[in-house]
């Protein structure tokens, strides 16, 4: 907690900086620039403008709000980016999602990366600088291959070069901002570990995500056994698709004749030598009656 409102604090505080007329920064050469570059700052929200050039020009509402609500609840977990025009004047260049979700709340500041002029070498070196320090959670480690990434436009192979990390590890770290913003959070706060991450990624439901979350930490499950329920979760899916592949294509085409003709889910077994047998279910006394007949008349 306390390292949160250390954040704050200091985005408050170069917000603050910005501020200042006399000493208005337009280039990575001008004074105090090394403190914004790489760094994260709360921003006003109108003070920033949407990039006229933005290819996406349609956002689903229905999701913004889900989002919006994320936000309302956890805050903005990753900063947008802007570049700055002028005296107190931004522009978006990655984050409209979180912009426009963050005035659908009221919101009136907004945490972001600033790109100045001639910024370039510099935010490569604060960012991989800032990888490099022992006190920064799996989820700021990373945002900055992220930021790295798409705002260097280097691949992985080469932002392996320059950190020093296999890019195995690079993707790991990646991988873990495709899960649910409130596992990221539990993660940032430490809460449950990069292991455990690595596990729940596994999971491609998001519920069931959540679910295993709250048993870890209602239960304070190791990672060897988060491993052990995401395994379990995933078993009776992997045997279902195994079942469904090994019926061959007569016994399955005659499997749905048979369920249409009894207005019944009719199940179909074969084994590996070709053997098998149809499972036709029923609910009570009447209904048994009313199969064998069907299968018993004559047409």
């Amino acid at each position: 907690m306390a390292k949160a409102t250390k954040k704050q604090a200091l985005g408050r505080g170069l917000s603050a900086l910005l501020k200042d007329p006399d000493n208005d920064i337009q280039s990575a050469k001008d004074k105090n620039a090394d403190k914004v570059v790489g760094s994260i700052v709360e921003l006003e929200l109108g003070a920033i403008e949407v990039n006229p050039f933005q290819p996406r020009t349609s956002f689903n509402e229905e999701s913004l709000r889900e989002l919006a609500s994320s936000i309302k609840e956890l805050g903005v977990i990753q900063p947008i980016t802007v570049r700055k025009l002028g005296f107190n004047e931004y522009q978006l260049v990655s984050g409209e999602r979180r912009f426009r979700a963050s005035k659908l709340i009221g919101l009136q500041t907004i945490p972001a990366y600033i790109r100045i002029a001639n910024d370039q070498e510099s935010l490569e070196m604060a960012l991989v600088e800032n990888i490099q320090r022992q006190d920064l959670d799996p989820i700021e480690i990373a945002l900055s291959y992220q930021r790295l990434i798409e705002e260097i436009d280097i691949t992985q192979e080469e932002l392996s070069d320059r950190v020093g990390k296999n890019r195995s590890t690079i993707a790991n770290y990646l991988r873990l901002l495709k899960l649910d913003p409130i596992i990221q959070t539990g993660m940032r706060d430490g809460f449950i570990s990069m292991g455990h991450g690595r596990a729940l990624i596994n999971v491609e439901d998001t519920e069931d995500q959540l679910t295993i979350y709250e048993k870890i930490l209602g239960q304070k499950l190791s990672v060897r056994d988060t491993e052990a329920i995401v395994r379990n979760l995933k078993a009776p899916n992997e045997k279902k698709k195994a079942a469904k592949k090994s019926i061959p294509q007569y016994a399955n085409k005659a499997r749905k004749e048979l369920s249409d003709l009894l207005e019944s889910k009719v199940d179909v077994k074969v084994s590996k030598s070709g053997k098998g047998q149809f499972v036709i279910p029923f609910t009570d006394k009447d209904d048994f009656e009313r199969i064998l007949n069907t299968l018993t008349s004559e047409k």
